[in-house]
C-alpha cells in the first residue's frame, strides 16, 4: 500500500510562515512621537533616549489639584492650539499623553499587521488547499486502487476474456510505443558483454566412422520438454557408444493424450543434416536388423560417460539393437566431457527445429503480440489442476478445492507424495504462485498495468482464481485469444503442438517469467541463456511469499515491499553464472536450464 504524506501546514496557512524571514525580525518598540519643529509643530519621542532629555528641560507648573487639571484637559485639547496645550500641562501629564498615544499607535501597528499577515496567510492556504485536495483526492483514488489490487478485493465485469483480447488487438489500446522507453529499467536485459556461445565443432574434428556398434531405439516419455531433453540426452548417449539412433518415437500416454510424431514436432530432416557429422542418425531400422528382438532397457538416472561406455555398450554390442524405455534425466548434468555437453547442446538449440507449421504460427503470434512495438512479457503460470493436485498446494483455495485435489493426488498411482503439508511447501518455496501472488510480483518488480502478457499455461484451477491478475493486468493473452477457430484448427486436440507455438512466443519474449520451475521453465530459461542472455526473472518463492504475507497483515507497506521485492530479485533476471554441482543430482541446477560452462564461454 503506498504511503502518502500530508503536505506541512495548518488550516489557516500561518504556522508554516511563523519562521519566515519576513517575520523573523523583532518588532520596534520606537514610534513616531512628538517634538517640537522649526515650524512650530510638535514631535515628541517617547521611549528614547532623547525622550527624556527633551522631558527634563520643560518647567512643570504648579497645580492647585490634580483631579481640576484631568477635567479641563478635554477641553483644554478641543479649544487649544496644540502648542499651547503642551505649555500648559505639566510633565508628569505629558507623559501620560505619550504613552496612551503610543500604545494606540502600537494598537493599530499591531491590529494593520496581523490584518495583513491573515489575509496573506488566508489566500495562500486557500490556493494551497485546493492543489493539496486535488493532489489529495488524486492520491486517495491511486491508494484506493492499489489497496484493491494488493488485497485482490476489485473484480471487473463485462466483456468475455476473448471479446476483451480481440478488442485490444484490434484497437491498440495497451499504449504506444513511448512505454518500453519510460518502463526501460523493467525490460532491460542483463549484462553479458563477455560471453559467447562456443558449441561448434573443432576445426579438427575427425570425420565420423561409417561402423556402428549397434541401433538404439528410444521412447521420449514426458510431456513436450521433458521429452526435448530426453531427445538430446540419446543423441549424446548414441554418440558416447557409437551407435545409431533411430528417429525417436514419442510418448502418447503418460502425459497428454496427444498422438503427434517426431515428424509432426520437429523438423526432422533438419534434425538429421545437422548432426549428420556427430551421429548416424536414421528415420527406422534398416531391413537387416528389423527381424531383431530389441533387448529393452531403463538406463540409470543421473549417469555418466562411463556407465553408458561398461554397462550398457556391451549390451549393445551383443543384442545389436537396443531399446531404452526412458530418456528423461538419464544422463549427468556435470562431470560429462566438454564435447558431450556441446554436442547436447547443438542438438537442442540447432538441430531441434519446430516443424514448420509451428515455427510459422508461432511468429505470427510473435508479430501479434509486439504490436505497435510493444515489449512484451511471457508469463509461464503454473496454476493447473494436476499442477496443484501433484505439489499438493492449496493456498487461497476453498475447502471443498483442496479436497478436491487430494483426491486427484489418490487416483494417481504413479505420484509418489499423497499427504502434502501444502502449508509448509508453499514457506520453503515449494509452491507454484498463485495468480495474485504473481500480479503482485509484477507490480512490486515495476511492470506497468498495460504490459503485454502471453500467458503460457493451461486453464488455471480455482473458482476467480484469474480475475486477480487480470484485474491488475488486462492486456492478457494466449494462443487461443490471438487466433482465430480457423487458425487453431490444424492444432486441435494436439498438446505438443500447442507447447510448441507457447515454446516459440516465450523464447521470443522481452522478458520471460516462471512461476513454478518445471520442464517449461528449465527448457525456456536454458535457451534465453543462449541467445545472449535474455532477461528472465526467476522469482525467490521462499522469501517472496512471506513478504507477501507481511504485506496482508499489514506489517509493511506497499512500498517496502516493493523495495524489498525488487533488492530480493535484483540477481534473479537471467544474468550469466557458472552451474556448480549439487550434493545430489537431483537437486543441483539442470544442464538444459544453465548450459554455462559447456555451451557458453567467456571471452576475457
Amino acid at each position: 500500500m503506498a504511503i502518502f504524506s500530508e503536505p506541512n501546514h495548518t488550516s489557516d496557512g500561518v504556522s508554516q510562515r511563523v519562521n519566515s524571514p519576513r517575520f523573523s525580525g523583532p518588532m520596534t518598540r520606537r514610534a513616531h512621537s512628538f517634538k517640537r519643529g522649526g515650524g512650530g509643530e510638535v514631535e515628541l519621542q517617547i521611549s528614547s533616549p532623547r525622550s527624556e532629555e527633551a522631558s527634563e528641560g520643560v518647567p512643570a507648573k504648579h497645580s492647585h489639584h490634580h483631579v481640576t487639571q484631568r477635567v479641563h484637559v478635554k477641553g483644554l485639547l478641543l479649544k487649544k492650539p496644540l502648542a499651547s496645550i503642551v505649555e500648559d500641562l505639566g510633565l508628569r501629564e505629558r507623559k501620560k499623553i505619550g504613552h496612551w498615544m503610543f500604545l494606540v499607535f502600537c494598537g493599530v501597528c499591531f491590529f494593520m499587521g496581523v490584518l495583513k499577515i491573515c489575509a496573506t496567510g488566508w489566500l495562500r492556504s486557500a490556493v494551497e488547499r485546493t492543489q493539496s485536495n486535488k493532489e489529495l483526492s488524486d492520491s486517495i483514488a491511486s491508494l484506493n486502487l492499489m489497496d484493491q489490487r494488493s488485497l485482490g478485493y476489485a473484480y471487473r465485469e463485462g466483456a468475455s476474456d476473448v471479446e476483451r483480447t480481440l478488442k485490444t488487438v484490434a484497437t491498440g489500446v495497451d499504449g504506444s510505443h513511448a512505454a518500453k522507453t519510460e518502463d526501460s529499467v523493467v525490460w532491460s536485459k542483463p549484462n553479458s558483454d563477455n560471453f559467447t556461445q562456443c558449441i561448434d565443432l573443432p576445426s579438427n574434428h575427425k570425420k565420423l566412422d561409417a561402423k556402428t556398434n549397434g541401433y538404439i531405439l528410444v521412447n521420449a516419455n514426458g510431456g513436450l520438454n521433458q521429452m526435448r531433453f530426453g531427445i538430446c540426452d540419446m543423441v549424446a548417449v548414441a554418440k558416447i557408444m557409437k551407435a545409431t539412433l533411430v528417429l525417436p518415437s514419442l510418448d502418447h500416454s503418460s502425459y497428454w493424450a496427444d498422438d503427434s510424431g517426431f515428424k509432426d514436432l520437429f523438423d526432422w530432416k533438419h534434425f538429421i543434416d545437422m548432426l549428420k557429422d556427430d551421429v548416424h542418425i536414421v528415420e527406422k531400422l534398416p531391413p537387416a536388423y528389423a527381424g531383431i528382438e530389441p533387448f529393452s532397457k531403463t538406463p540409470i538416472s543421473w549417469s555418466k560417460v562411463t556407465y553408458y561406455k561398461t554397462e550398457v555398450l556391451p549390451l549393445l554390442n551383443q543384442h545389436k539393437v537396443i531399446y531404452f524405455t526412458h530418456t528423461d534425466s538419464r544422463l549427468a548434468n556435470n562431470g560429462i566431457p566438454s564435447s558431450i555437453q556441446k554436442l547436447r547442446c547443438r542438438v537442442n538449440y540447432r538441430a531441434l527445429k519446430y516443424s514448420a507449421p509451428i515455427e510459422e504460427f508461432g511468429n505470427t503470434l510473435v508479430s501479434r503480440m509486439q504490436q505497435n512495438g510493444n515489449p512484451y512479457l511471457a508469463l509461464h503460470l503454473r496454476y493447473e489442476k494436476d499442477m496443484l493436485a501433484f505439489t499438493g498446494c492449496s493456498h487461497n483455495l476453498t475447502a471443498e478445492e483442496d479436497e478436491e485435489l487430494r483426491q486427484m493426488r489418490y487416483e494417481v498411482s504413479h505420484w509418489k507424495e499423497k499427504e502434502i503439508n501444502g502449508t509448509e511447501r508453499r514457506l520453503l518455496g515449494g509452491c507454484p504462485l498463485t495468480p495474485r501472488e504473481t500480479s503482485l510480483l509484477l507490480r512490486a518488480l515495476g511492470f506497468p498495468s498495460h504490459t503485454r502478457i502471453y500467458l503460457v499455461a493451461g486453464e488455471a484451477y480455482g473458482k476467480g482464481s484469474m480475475k486477480y491478475l487480470e484485474d491488475d493486468f488486462p492486456n492478457i493473452f494466449s494462443h487461443s485469444s490471438l487466433s482465430s477457430e480457423e487458425e487453431l484448427s490444424p492444432f486441435k486436440n494436439h498438446q505438443n503442438m500447442l507447447a510448441g507455438i507457447d515454446y516459440v512466443v516465450a523464447l521470443k519474449s522481452d522478458v520471460f517469467l516462471y512461476t513454478y520451475d518445471g520442464n517449461m521453465a528449465k527448457a525456456v530459461q536454458g535457451h534465453r541463456r543462449f541467445e545472449n542472455f535474455q532477461k528472465t526473472i526467476n522469482p525467490d518463492k521462499m522469501n517472496f511469499v512471506k513478504l507477501v504475507d507481511q504485506l496482508d497483515e499489514g506489517k509493511i507497506s506497499w512500498k517496502k515491499f516493493s523495495s524489498k521485492v525488487k533488492k530480493l530479485h535484483g540477481d534473479r533476471i537471467g544474468a550469466p553464472y557458472p552451474r556448480e554441482p549439487g550434493e545430489f543430482p537431483k537437486l543441483e541446477e539442470s544442464f538444459y536450464a544453465n548450459p554455462l560452462p559447456g555451451c557458453i564461454c567467456e571471452t576475457r
